[in-house]
């Protein structure tokens, strides 16, 4: 396989996950328009929060690698080479950040941050 295909990988994916695919798709397309209009209506990022949904995003990270040993059927002990490990970690990765983002944006709907005052000049 000298080129990357897209629909190779949807096709991996679609077989691994089945109709839940769609869900997590849809999932994550919302989530990314929730955060994006969340942050024009703040604009800014509230630092407590950012670090709240960090801390929560560790968690999401390890719960994506237990749906990915769930659904694939291989564990964690088939891993051998370099390949299969930084998979392990992107899958953790992918988890992590999907995690932050949308525990951030469900707290910045569910307890708006007050406007910060005008600056002065």
């Amino acid at each position: 396989m000298k080129e990357l295909d897209p629909m190779v990988f949807l096709a991996v994916f679609q077989e691994m996950l089945g109709g839940w695919l769609w869900v997590y798709l849809i999932a994550g397309a919302a989530t990314l328009v929730a955060f994006v209009a969340l942050l024009l209506r703040e604009r800014r990022i509230v630092s407590r929060r950012l670090v709240q949904s960090e801390l929560l995003g560790l968690f999401g990270g390890g719960l994506a690698l237990v749906i990915m040993a769930r659904v694939s059927s291989s564990g964690f002990t088939d891993a051998g080479g370099p390949a299969d490990w930084f998979l392990i970690a992107l899958v953790y990765g992918v988890g992590l950040a999907a995690t932050a983002v949308l525990s951030y944006t469900l707290m910045g709907w569910m307890r708006p941050q007050a406007a910060p005052p005008p600056r002065s000049t």
